[in-house]
């Protein structure tokens, strides 16, 4: 089906946590204390972090979730009322709202997380259906791998079969079913993610372009594999295009980067950018994030974005 002229603007289902970030030389060994040089807590979650980039860079957007009835979930429901985020999330009395533990390395900004979806991860291909008019009236679907993978899939396929574009983050790296490629117009891995589904590292470009054609194999219409410091590669039938990183200052916590990447990547694409030119956008948008602390906060504003552009 193809897309209707009324469908505008980026509907993302994933997950909201509260981000409880520990700042440190290293991370301890098990039974071991270390002291910490920092700690800071916000907000966070793939699809939720999306969704802040996305707003931040000037898209309409809609975020479907679930979260808890506590104090995390009074986070979560401010931050999406701050940004202008039109939240449909459903709100559990049984289940917490989710939170993640991240290492943040305070010499490289390197981390390493860990994620407790909570109330998101009941979320099902039934909660998908009930928000169906929701996607089908978007330009642009994203989803991710926080939140349980039928209702990844289930949305996926409505959104395909309405006409709306579609983005698949397969974050975090974990098995899902091989259905779900064709129903993407974007696959959109980082290169630790992509060589677990392909099962070769991308050592270099070359290597990104091999792993950019098994994913084509498998049914996806591009593979837009983010490569950290080296930029990101955007890959199809057509040809590749590798679009370097963009550094708008020092490296301090790249936590979130791959969400600004993926939201502004979506906002550009929703504002009716070509591929090549939206993957530069999501560029920015990500070389201004990793310059700040946090990952929702880190999102730049789209005059910040549009002025490292210029440049």
């Amino acid at each position: 089906m193809s897309a209707s002229t009324s469908q505008q603007g980026v509907v993302i289902l994933g997950i909201f946590v509260a981000d409880l970030a520990f700042m440190g030389d290293r991370m301890p060994k098990m039974g071991e204390t270390i002291a910490g040089s920092g700690f800071k807590m916000g907000p966070g979650g793939k699809g939720s972090n999306q969704s802040v980039a996305a707003a931040r860079a000037g898209a309409k957007v809609t975020f479907l979730s679930k979260i808890g009835k506590d104090a995390f979930g009074e986070i979560a429901q401010k931050t999406w009322k701050e940004e202008g985020i039109d939240a449909k999330v459903g709100i559990s009395d049984q289940d917490p709202s989710g939170v993640a533990f991240i290492h943040v390395n305070d010499r490289t900004g390197e981390n390493a997380i860990i994620v407790y979806p909570g109330a998101a991860g009941t979320i099902s291909p039934a909660d998908a259906d009930a928000a169906a008019d929701v996607i089908r009236g978007a330009k642009v679907f994203v989803t991710q791998l926080e939140q349980p993978v039928a209702a990844a899939q289930r949305a996926l396929e409505i959104a395909r079969a309405a006409g709306v574009i579609t983005i698949f983050n397969p974050a975090p790296a974990e098995k899902f079913p091989d259905a779900i490629y064709p129903l993407c117009d974007y696959v959109v891995p980082n290169e630790s993610e992509a060589a677990a589904l392909v099962g070769f590292e991308l050592t270099d470009l070359a290597a990104a372009k091999k792993a950019g054609d098994v994913l084509l194999a498998k049914g996806a219409k591009n593979a837009l594999i983010t490569l950290g410091e080296r930029g990101a590669l955007l890959h199809s039938k057509e040809g590749s295009t590798h679009v370097p990183a963009m550094a708008a200052g020092t490296v301090i916590d790249t936590a979130g980067a791959g969400d600004a990447f993926v939201g502004g990547f979506a906002a550009a694409i929703a504002n009716g950018a070509s591929p090549a030119d939206a993957v530069r956008f999501g560029c920015a948008v990500a070389g201004i994030s990793v310059t700040r602390r946090g990952t929702a906060p880190s999102m730049p504003k789209r005059a910040e974005i549009d002025a490292l552009l210029a440049r």
